[in-house]
C-alpha cells in the first residue's frame, strides 16, 4: 500500500512518521526492489 495511504489512515503528521516508525517491519523490500531494477536493466539492456 502506498505510504501516503497508511500515513493518513494512522492519522501521522507527516509521512516522514509512517516511514519511520513503519518501514523495519517490511522484510524483503530490499530483495523486491533488487529484482525489480535487475529485471529492467536486463530489458534495457536486451532491447
Amino acid at each position: 500500500m502506498h505510504p501516503k495511504v497508511v500515513s493518513e489512515r494512522l492519522g501521522h503528521a507527516s509521512i516522514g512518521i509512517t516511514l519511520d516508525t513503519c518501514s523495519h517491519v517490511m522484510p524483503g523490500m530490499q530483495a523486491k526492489a533488487a529484482e525489480k531494477i535487475a529485471a529492467g536493466l536486463r530489458a534495457a539492456l536486451a532491447g
